[in-house]
């Protein structure tokens, strides 16, 4: 007699069969037994045409297969299924290993295909890095495409980095003769501990320390520097968006400057993160030092400016004046920031050799996430230790 148990368990073996199935693909080897129909031969296609091997051969045999072959048709199909099939984060990564394994950026020169696909900030970078070959007709899907992502963001990081950088501009403009309810009693009773009164068991305040009004009182200029060279097309996509919501803030003056061997000043643009991003060209070599020359001639106030460079540090320039120029900055009052990448990829190759030369200035270079940006820009602002993330 057959149990609700065993039931269950031949339910999950069953069930374990068939993921084996999916994730090996098929054919004599892969030792499962099991046959797809249904919604499962159709997910199995959907992988096979990406992640098999044979070029579309093989149709009959049970293996796994590519069936692609770089066809606008074909792939526009593709992304139809994969979308029917998979949620989307799983999407975006097919997207990717798509784009990388087969070769397929320059259909997304074709507006038809921009219709179909996933958007998120990697597709985003790979149509940057298509931009100058990328036909009229194409420009306008393009620019939905980079729209819609940026919007998302922007929506997503707004409202706390906002929140966090005005708390951090109140913090840091002191005053000496605060009103009550402007006074800042955590600062206040560690600025008079020295006046503490053991027989009482209290702290006489020689001197009150309290926060200032941002708005009226208060301004810091930001300059964000990023490298634009091919590795860093999220942290561009990011520092973006980033730099449009500082931008919306009256009490920060920002500054954004893209580099390679170039340097552009894209300040002009900051109200529309689109225009700042179709204004990049990603790709080409770097001269960091060249950027921070002129990041460094548009300081005027340097006790009052945070520097923020997001790079993978691989200079083409010239390496000792790039450090002498952060040298000669830190001494004038600059918060100087360094950031390997601002993206949510974790720690990226970099140049192991300038980041410890940073670091020894007093600058420490790491990978920031999205979601910690407003923490170290807050921690700049008010010149506190950065929050470095822990080396894994």
């Amino acid at each position: 007699m057959t149990t609700p148990a065993d039931t269950s368990a031949d339910t999950a073996a069953d069930e374990r069969l068939r993921r084996w199935r999916l994730v090996l693909g098929g054919g004599a080897a892969d030792g499962t037994g099991r046959a797809l129909t249904g919604r499962d031969a159709a997910m199995d296609g959907a992988l096979g045409a990406l992640y098999g091997a044979g070029g579309g051969k093989d149709k009959g045999s049970g293996k796994r297969s590519a069936g692609l072959e770089g066809s606008a048709p074909n792939v526009a199909r593709w992304l139809g299924d994969i979308r029917t099939y998979f949620p989307s984060s799983v999407v975006q990564v097919m997207q990717r290993d798509a784009i990388d394994r087969l070769g397929l950026s320059t259909l997304l020169l074709e507006p038809e295909m921009l219709e179909a696909v996933e958007a998120d900030v990697h597709l985003v970078g790979t149509l940057l890095s298509l931009n100058k070959a990328m036909p009229e007709t194409t420009k306008e899907s393009a620019r939905a495409v980079v729209r819609k992502v940026v919007d998302d963001l922007e929506k997503r990081l707004a409202t706390r980095t906002r929140a966090t950088l005005t708390g951090a501009l109140d913090r840091s403009a002191r005053i000496s003769r605060p009103r009550h309810r402007d006074i800042d009693w955590d600062r206040t009773i560690r600025a008079n501990l020295k006046n503490y009164l053991p027989e009482y068991g209290t702290v006489v305040p020689e001197r009150l320390v309290g926060y200032g009004r941002a708005a009226q009182s208060v301004k810091k200029d930001v300059v964000l520097c990023i490298d634009q060279s091919g590795s860093m097309a999220a942290s561009v996509v990011y520092a973006s968006v980033f730099g449009a919501v500082l931008a919306s803030m009256r009490s920060i003056a920002t500054r954004l400057v893209v580099f390679d061997t170039a340097v552009v000043d894209l300040t002009d643009q900051l109200d529309d993160p689109v225009d700042v991003l179709f204004g990049t060209q990603l790709g080409g070599g770097t001269d960091i030092n060249r950027a921070l020359a002129y990041c460094q001639s548009r300081i005027t106030r340097p006790a009052d400016t945070v520097v923020v460079l997001i790079s993978d540090l691989y200079e083409g320039g010239i390496r000792d004046e790039m450090l002498k120029r952060v040298a000669a900055m830190k001494a004038s009052g600059v918060q100087f920031v360094a950031l390997l990448a601002l993206s949510d990829e974790g720690a990226p190759a970099y140049d192991r050799e300038h980041a410890a030369a940073l670091a020894a200035l007093g600058a420490p270079a790491f990978a920031c996430t999205p979601d910690l940006f407003p923490e170290v820009m807050a921690a700049a602002i008010e010149k506190r230790p950065l929050p470095v993330p822990a080396a894994d």
